[in-house]
């Protein structure tokens, strides 16, 4: 299929050093401070080793039998922008199943898949045919929409005539035993603070057991000190701080993430909820009930340090997109 040549074209250029790509990452940052190189470069890194990869994209094509033709739909696509090229894998799906799109972008990341869309369109003057950007979406025949349980209720009211995969708010958690190894903390500590913890895939509650020594946790959550010298995250840290000391909490800090006991599974920029637990297996069963959360990090669960690493068949609210998009 030409449109997967492309995209095995794409996978090496978004890892290059190209100067135009460097110049649009550098335009990404200085729109979105949240934004910053280090988020850009993963997010790229990711989409090109776990997306993009030669044979993970063809067992992924073999499964859906795209080789055989289709007649191309019109999808309207609502992209959030909590972190970088977040809707990557909805435009993907799109443009494998061989489907025109009309993608409404965010505010907040309206400069990252231009440019790749454009790129694609250079190399291959129909596949840039098939994408478009619009700031309204009208006369389309489905839509994906993806934003906060707010602009859901829009979505819906909009939308939802049409066939339509539309959501809303989710975040992730872990399970931890408390036999945890440093290297593991590690790993965790990417899947809590990635992306300054913006992403639905973010880890933003842990569960542990009861006695649970919290000093090798906060140890490895230092990590990423280095947030603090960030404005952004840093007027989050010290707001958030000065609420918990006026209202008399409890908490523990390290000097750049804080830990408060709440049942609440989303938690604010540079705070971390936990909960105890008395048995796991009913934790876990209870977890998996439970539509706000997109997955669930354990040792028998999603691996340490993989919540941002998302395949092929690893779909938002485990819906999936393919799927709907080839039996419109």
């Amino acid at each position: 299929m030409q449109r997967i040549d492309l995209l095995h074209q794409l996978a090496s250029y978004l890892t290059s050093n190209d100067k135009k790509l460097n110049e649009v990452k550098k335009e990404a940052c200085e729109k979105n401070n949240w934004f910053i190189p280090e988020f850009i470069n993963l997010s790229l890194q990711n989409i090109s080793r776990h997306f993009l990869d030669d044979e993970k994209l063809r067992q992924w094509i073999q499964h859906y039998h795209l080789d055989d033709a289709i007649q191309p739909k019109t999808i309207g696509i609502v992209m959030a922008g909590n972190i970088p090229l977040v809707g990557f894998h909805d435009f993907l799906c799109a443009f494998a199943a061989g489907h025109y799109q009309l993608i409404k972008l965010s505010e907040k990341d309206n400069v990252l898949l231009p440019h790749i869309t454009a790129m694609l369109a250079s190399w291959n003057e129909e596949a840039g045919k098939m994408i478009s950007v619009a700031d309204m979406l009208k006369n389309c025949d489905a839509y994906i929409a993806t934003g906060s349980n707010n602009s859901s209720r829009y979505f819906k009211y909009y939308f939802g005539k049409y066939p339509s995969i539309l959501r809303g708010n989710k975040t992730s958690v872990a399970v931890l035993a408390g036999s945890e190894t440093p290297e593991q903390l590690s790993l965790l500590a990417d899947d809590i603070h990635q992306y300054f913890g913006l992403g639905c895939r973010n880890v933003t509650k842990i569960f542990v057991p009861e006695n649970y020594d919290f000093i090798p946790l906060l140890d490895a959550l230092k990590k990423y000190h280095y947030f603090i010298d960030y404005s952004k995250y840093k007027n989050n840290f010290d707001y958030n701080l000065a609420l918990l000391i006026m209202n008399n909490k409890q908490y523990m800090n390290n000097g750049s993430v804080i830990l408060v006991e709440d049942e609440d599974i989303f938690t604010p920029v540079s705070q971390l909820h936990y909960t105890h637990y008395s048995d796991k297996n009913v934790l876990i069963n209870e977890l998996q009930q439970n539509e706000s959360i997109q997955c669930i990090a354990a040792a028998d669960a999603v691996p340490f340090g993989k919540t941002q690493q998302p395949g092929l068949f690893d779909y938002a609210d485990e819906i999936d997109v393919m799927q709907f998009l080839l039996s419109l």
